[in-house]
């Protein structure tokens, strides 16, 4: 059985690297920034999982994740925010859109990876 693709989404690079070390027993797509994250969900590329930063330039978190619940062909990918928005408004508008959780930065890397691991179960590869 296939790993499952992970989704990361967000602006900043360190970010980037570190999210994929912490999930490198899983398939990983990344981008820096909402627009090309809704290209490569609607290219057709599985995708088991989103993390997904609020604050990007151009369209922003909250908007990629709501054109996604939108569309029934994508409704059902989870979506994780990682973000430094922490205010109450925005955990509560992030679950309104249908996240799955949402994580503070700066995030612990083993928060993600078990907040990821409880929604897709451990890697094949373990």
């Amino acid at each position: 059985m296939e790993n499952p693709t992970i989704l990361i989404v967000d602006d900043a690079p360190e970010n980037i690297t570190i999210l994929g070390e912490v999930l490198s027993d899983y398939n990983l797509k990344v981008t820096t920034n909402g627009a090309k994250a809704l290209e490569i969900i609607n290219s057709g590329t599985k995708i088991d999982m989103i993390l997904l930063d609020v604050v990007m330039p151009g369209i922003d978190g909250f908007e990629v994740a709501k054109t996604i619940k939108e569309n029934p062909v994508h409704s059902n990918i989870p979506i994780i925010f990682v973000t430094g928005e922490k205010d109450v408004n925005s955990f509560i508008h992030g679950f309104e859109l249908g996240a799955e959780d949402y994580i503070t930065k700066p995030f612990d890397a083993n928060v993600v990876k078990a907040a990821v691991e409880r929604k897709l179960g451990g890697t094949q590869s373990n």
